[in-house]
């Protein structure tokens, strides 16, 4: 069995949480680094990570790793790889994404060139051929430079994982499934736990839960790059991810998952979208205002991404609304509340400090995960 090192690239601040995911899965960790995970794996491990894993942005193979400062630096260490292990005669390849990091080589398009330069100069040599054709499986390269050391790894992925292939739909402002899933996972919601999401948009905390409850595995209704690169890893891998996430499924379950939103476009987007992901019959969606969130049942979970006031004239409202999720989160009995926001009054207007905060990247917009914990429900005993 031979193992490779994998790259699970995800949102700075939750490498703990895909950590867990990958332990889970049963691999070793080889190194965390902010904003990724590296683990080994064997070929089966490329389909598993791509098909099971809620949490990262894509799966690289890692290819090397080493130090450069100089473009003729990068031109050598490049060519020395053993690339014809991964890239086959036909194959595609090109340098899709090139960072930069307080490294003396920065341009992104002159270190894509040479790459690529360096690749083809080696399989020339590897293959005996002097023009590729580039007609076969496609091998787009990523390489990330941290304080002069170049990461190179192949993408195995494709369009990224928070494409599930259920998001038909769209309101503005949405918050990516990889971070939503990332973010349940930072709380102890399980499925059979009552969630409430007042402010849903199209849906994605509701469905990600939904999701986890049913046990449906992410990647199932898409399609990965690493899927064409049967020299490395075998159909029949695939076939066993799918068949063991076919039988992971379990729709047959009870749940308590809700998700309001006031505008009624985002209620037909977010329906829309769990019908898309097969778990409608396990959400309730309504158009309700966060003034009007009201639950009978103690110990639930208010998980939300709400209003963060990007635009100017939503600004003036902020302390208003904040002032609404406070007031209705104090007539909850005994719930515990996790939000997302850039809003810097968030605690002040909701009328309680948070018990923990944790600072999370969406994107480029520096946000806080605030974290209001209700009291642990007693322990049910088990019956016989």
């Amino acid at each position: 069995m031979n193992l490779m090192e994998l790259i699970a690239p995800c949102h700075f601040g939750m490498e703990a949480v895909l950590k867990r995911e990958i332990l889970e899965l049963g691999y070793e960790i080889s190194r965390v680094e902010d904003g990724k995970v590296s683990f080994l794996a064997d070929a089966a491990g490329i389909a598993q990570a791509n098909l099971f894993l809620r949490t990262p942005e894509r799966i690289l193979l890692k290819a090397g790793e080493f130090k450069a400062v100089t473009f003729d630096e990068l031109f050598e260490k490049t060519k020395a790889l053993p690339w014809e292990n991964y890239i086959p005669k036909d194959g595609k390849f090109w340098v899709a994404k090139a960072n930069s990091v307080k490294s003396a080589l920065f341009s992104p398009s002159d270190i894509q060139s040479i790459m690529k330069k360096a690749i083809v100069e080696r399989l020339k040599g590897v293959y005996g051929i002097s023009w590729f054709p580039e007609d076969g499986a496609s091998f787009p390269i990523r390489v990330a430079f941290m304080k002069d050391t170049a990461t190179i790894g192949i993408d195995t992925t494709g369009i990224s994982l928070h494409k599930r292939g259920y998001r038909q739909m769209t309101v503005k402002a949405p918050i990516t499934e990889t971070l939503a899933s990332a973010l349940i996972m930072l709380t102890p919601w399980r499925g059979d736990r009552i969630l409430v999401d007042p402010f849903c948009g199209s849906g994605t905390f509701p469905i990600e839960a939904a999701m986890m409850a049913a046990g449906i595995a992410p990647g199932m209704n898409r399609s990965f790059l690493a899927e064409d690169w049967k020299h490395l890893v075998p159909r029949r891998h695939w076939y066993d991810a799918v068949e063991e996430a076919e039988e992971n499924v379990n729709l047959n379950i009870e749940t308590d998952i809700q998700g309001y939103d006031i505008d009624p476009e985002a209620i037909k987007a977010a329906r829309a979208n769990a019908r898309s992901a097969g778990v409608d019959r396990l959400i309730h969606f309504q158009q309700r205002a966060v003034k009007d969130l009201r639950h009978p049942k103690p110990y639930g979970f208010v998980i939300t991404n709400p209003p963060y006031g990007e635009r100017l004239e939503e600004k003036a409202e902020l302390p208003r609304l904040y002032q609404e999720i406070g007031e209705s989160f104090r007539h909850l009995d005994k719930w515990s509340m996790y939000l997302i926001t850039s809003y810097e009054n968030a605690e002040r207007d909701i009328g309680r400090k948070a018990d923990k905060n944790r600072k999370i990247y969406n994107g480029m917009l520096k946000t806080y995960y605030y974290q209001f914990l209700g009291p642990k429900p007693p322990r049910r005993e088990h019956q016989v």
